[in-house]
């Protein structure tokens, strides 16, 4: 790969930094000095320094009304756009729990064409015109059902709101199985990624959709409402807050932070927003509810990327915002001391703040909780035991039809559209393309090198593969994610991508996800784990062209590293050949991921290039041999399977070896 002098000029300066540190050894050992995946976190927290560097809320109003206009479309796009709604959505309803001071309605809302969304209703029994809330929940096991999201909404409705809880896409009685406790994110909200949406940006529309239906209720006063929620509940709710503005109080929970915060620690991916860090902070999120009402409470005692610290540098910033519009007082931040929750204490500040904002009574000071008395969580399902229609759709099932969706936008692209379209996706600066890389260390058997400035990684050699370079001009490199893995590679070059197997970060293993934190934080900076691979590899193949010259080259792997490898070959005339094995067949499933990794699943891939089978097209003319494919679920693929494979792909295709000769 290529740079221009000024990159080189920056990677010289970082290596000469490196190799002051480093002792190079001979052969295997040298493994050692390869980044870690500490170096890695490193790398990616100064991107996303560099990145925010100097940003922040603008001086002026006005200045500061064309950002908010510009910000929320680039929020929409990172959210993932989804149809205009209008009107009512529909509804029904399930049952209701009759109580002295409120009545429970168990509800759905067809929040997108057959798809609904699982809520309750506590209705006082007060006269109409009363304000609402919308009560969202987290990471709790029983979502809107569960103790702690069940008090606020008894307090709430005690004091005479109406209020709405409901179960995320994916959680409650809306997961894949009927038993509610189901946890939507890992491998689950992974569906979605390809398709360029996300399920943050699904809850946020789903959210304003149960908005729509509030302000239809004659018992609401559909001038006067407020959201609530903890931890992902917050998450939610700051993003519902600074995107729609029917909300007049805006309380997050154990939520807000910053998103520099987020990198290092492991979140969920209905948390993540991709590449949300190369156009704002969480200062400017919450500067969007500004003149808004909007209470930040935060626990003394929780995890760093929701502490007290990390939210003072947001509320500090959105400070700046509503000093603009000279309502500093409609801005507050609580903090609590206690540990992750929604607490009483916390409760009760924010019916204070509700009181305050939605009432215009008092002065936002907490208001004490009535006695409560919370339901069975079985009570309150609006499908008792499960029994669900059998039409309903999950959270995968949707997410396979918004992928076919994008596939179909693709459709009509040239291959220098997919090409481009393949760059942009992936995160890859247009001057990264081919060409030459600096070298760290450079042995017989190994060569050490920085694809990019913080990141260490090896091409190491077999026995006989240096001979052969030498006398044939061929190389096979092997890409792999463990080189411990690798059972043989005497004729070849070996290399291990970043942030896996001796580069691994100690903790990134969450459920099914292998490479759960390391593919978030790759998100964050808008830079997709198989973008970087691909970088990685571009730059081996550079170092082995320094050393041998003009010598022919074929990217050889299996599994997750094949897709990177695909990717690579798409991008680079350079490789003769390409042979993998065990390459997933799409990326569209309506099933959760399996044995495979998030970083291989790019962002809005779908859209701007097409299922993988359209990756595999660019390859084209050149020899592409897969041995065998798997599902999205890690199983071989069936021979009716690889038939209708062969067909989305037009090209003949040799029984035995599997060759396809693409046209």
């Amino acid at each position: 790969m290529q740079f221009t002098q000024g990159r080189r000029r920056r990677i010289s300066q970082a290596l000469i930094l490196l190799v002051g540190m480093v002792t190079v050894l001979h052969g295997e050992s040298a493994f050692a000095q390869v980044s870690t995946g500490s170096d890695f976190l490193s790398f990616i927290r100064g991107q996303a320094k560099q990145l925010r560097a100097g940003t922040g809320i603008p001086a002026t109003l006005p200045e500061w009304n064309q950002r908010r206009a510009e910000l929320r479309q680039q929020l929409q796009d990172a959210l993932g756009r989804l149809p205009e709604a209008s009107g009512i959505p529909a509804v029904r309803l399930m049952g209701v729990l009759e109580r002295d001071t409120y009545r429970v309605e168990k509800l759905l809302l067809e929040t997108l064409p057959g798809i609904w969304m699982t809520c309750n209703a506590w209705v006082p029994r007060k006269a109409g015109g009363v304000p609402a809330v919308l009560c969202v929940h987290g990471h709790w096991p029983g979502a809107k059902a569960d103790p702690h999201v069940q008090a606020r909404c008894v307090g709430l409705a005690q004091l005479g709101f109406f209020v709405l809880s409901v179960d995320a896409f994916g959680a409650g009685e809306r997961g894949i199985q009927t038993a509610p406790g189901e946890y939507h994110g890992e491998m689950t909200a992974a569906t979605l990624v390809p398709s360029g949406k996300v399920l943050c940006g699904i809850q946020l529309y789903e959210n304003m959709r149960a908005v729509d239906y509030l302000q239809s209720r004659p018992e609401v006063d559909a001038d006067r409402l407020g959201i609530t929620g903890a931890s992902g509940g917050g998450n939610q709710t700051m993003y519902a807050g600074a995107m729609d503005e029917r909300f007049d109080a805006v309380v997050p929970v154990c939520s807000v932070g910053n998103y520099q915060a987020y990198l290092g620690a492991a979140c969920c991916l209905c948390e993540t927003v991709p590449g949300a860090l190369r156009f704002t902070e969480e200062e400017e999120l919450l500067g969007l509810v500004a003149p808004r009402g909007l209470m930040v409470i935060s626990a003394t005692r929780d995890a760093p990327q929701f502490s007290v610290a990390a939210a003072q540098v947001s509320v500090s910033g959105a400070a700046s915002a509503f000093q603009l519009y000279e309502a500093g007082d409609s801005l507050r931040h609580q903090i609590i001391d206690s540990g992750h929750d929604y607490n009483r204490e916390m409760r009760e500040a924010m019916y204070g703040f509700m009181v305050r904002h939605l009432r215009g009574e008092g002065f936002g000071h907490p208001v004490s909780e009535p006695t409560q008395t919370l339901e069975a969580a079985a009570d309150l399902h609006c499908f008792p035991d499960g029994q669900r229609p059998a039409d309903w759709i999950t959270l995968p099932q949707a997410a396979a039809e918004l992928s076919r969706q994008a596939v179909v936008a693709a459709e009509q692209l040239t291959a220098d559209e997919r090409r481009q379209g393949l760059i942009e996706v992936l995160g890859l600066n247009q001057e990264e393309t081919a060409g030459g890389v600096e070298v760290v260390d450079s042995q017989q058997q190994s060569i050490l090198f920085a694809p990019e400035p913080g990141i260490l990684l090896q091409v190491s050699f077999g026995s006989r593969m240096v001979e052969r370079a030498r006398r044939e001009k061929k190389i096979s490199l092997r890409v792999v994610t463990d080189r411990a893995a690798v059972k043989s590679m005497a004729d070849e070059a070996v290399l291990e991508l970043r942030a896996t197997g001796t580069g691994a970060w100690a903790s990134d293993r969450i459920g099914g996800a292998v490479d759960h934190n390391t593919a978030e934080w790759s998100l964050w900076i808008g830079r997709p784990l198989a973008g970087q691979w691909t970088t990685d590899i571009s730059s081996a193949l550079s170092v082995l062209r320094q050393r041998y010259g003009d010598v022919e080259i074929t990217l050889r792997a299996e599994g997750s590293a094949a897709v990177a490898v695909v990717m690579t070959a798409a991008l680079n005339a350079e490789i003769q050949a390409v042979e993998v094995s065990t390459l997933p067949f799409t990326w569209i499933t309506d099933k959760p991921w399996k044995n495979h990794r998030i970083g291989t699943l790019v962002p809005g891939i779908l859209q701007r290039v097409g299922d993988l089978p359209s990756v595999l097209k660019l390859i084209a003319p050149r020899p592409l041999a897969v041995d065998s494919w798997v599902t999205p679920q890690g199983t071989e693929t069936s021979e009716n399977t690889e038939l209708a494979l062969r067909r989305k792909l037009s090209v003949s295709w040799g029984a035995e070896s599997h060759l396809l000769q693409l046209p």
